[in-house]
């Protein structure tokens, strides 16, 4: 009897009490049954040891957590982040889940080209979530085959906002950055892939490091998309309300020449939906990568 009230004790002052289950944290709901979101794509700049002092990536991640903060990021697509990176950038948001693997091996190994979502608000659908690698091979995991150097890849989730009740399916690529053939080819393979998953019509986001400007082919092919069965077609955020701005450079090499600047990074949504918001997010010193992010706030208005 005494050493049962003894451990008893013990489990008591060690904590291996049975614990209650944590309450659920509430989500606004939408009273009109829109679905209002914050996206953003960021190439992260990938950890290396030659970038050191302000460009190191232990200096950047800092204020790349406190800039993530303050735009009020909810979806968040990340290019060229290592498994570190990516781990250290979960850690630094607790209310966030996360969809990629590394694209070498399916894994770790190698850049992620993933989803950070706000699981508060949203809930990813197990069966509809995953990677391809844009190439002849897609579930092969590292495989290349147009003529890319580096693998290419794409990963996607479908989330089921709690919000307003809607569906949303998100897709981050990142394509090459010699390669036109790959660029071109991989574009195609991702619409193809989504006209098939997406039987219900849902709203869809499609943002990433593309390598390329509005001109490219594979950008405007994304924009030319004819009304399917998978979607009605998208449109690029940052044209729909800066169509004029020519000051429009994403990726900018640390700032090391003002007129080397090129808008690779885009984000393309369902064309009936209303941009509220879209910018890139430019920073002084110290830079935060080697691309600003993009942002946009965007509104699906409930479907009929």
């Amino acid at each position: 009897m005494r050493t049962a009230i003894l451990l008893s004790l013990l489990c008591l002052l060690l904590g291996c009490e049975k614990k209650h289950k944590e309450a659920p944290k509430a989500v606004a709901l939408s009273l009109d049954g829109s679905m209002e979101v914050g996206l953003m794509t960021f190439n992260l700049r990938y950890e290396n040891n030659q970038e050191t002092g302000k460009r190191a990536w232990r200096n950047r991640v800092i204020g790349i957590v406190g800039m993530l903060n303050r735009e009020n990021i909810e979806i968040l697509a990340i290019q060229e982040g290592l498994h570190g990176q990516v781990a250290d950038l979960w850690a630094s948001m607790p209310n966030f889940d996360f969809e990629g693997v590394g694209r070498n091996d399916g894994k770790k190994s190698g850049e992620y080209t993933g989803i950070f979502y706000n699981k508060v608000r949203f809930q990813a659908d197990s069966k509809n979530r995953g990677t391809i690698w844009l190439s002849d091979t897609p579930y092969k995991a590292g495989s290349k085959t147009w003529g890319n150097k580096f693998p290419r890849m794409a990963t996607w989730v479908r989330l089921l906002d709690r919000s307003s009740g809607q569906a949303l399916w998100v897709v981050n690529t990142h394509f090459d950055h010699m390669n036109q053939e790959s660029r071109d080819k991989g574009v195609r393979l991702i619409v193809s892939k989504l006209e098939k998953m997406n039987s219900d019509n849902d709203p869809v986001v499609v943002m990433g490091d593309f390598n390329a400007t509005e001109s490219n082919t594979a950008v405007k092919y994304l924009s030319t998309i004819q009304p399917s069965v998978g979607f009605d077609g998208l449109k690029e955020t940052f044209n729909v309300l800066n169509s004029s701005e020519k000051k429009r450079g994403t990726l900018h090499f640390w700032m090391n020449d003002v007129n080397r600047q090129w808008k690779v990074d885009h984000i393309f949504v369902s064309k009936q939906a209303k941009v509220l918001e879209s910018k890139i997010v430019k920073s002084g010193e110290p830079y935060l990568s080697d691309h600003f992010p993009v942002k946009a706030r965007v509104r699906f208005e409930k479907r009929g």
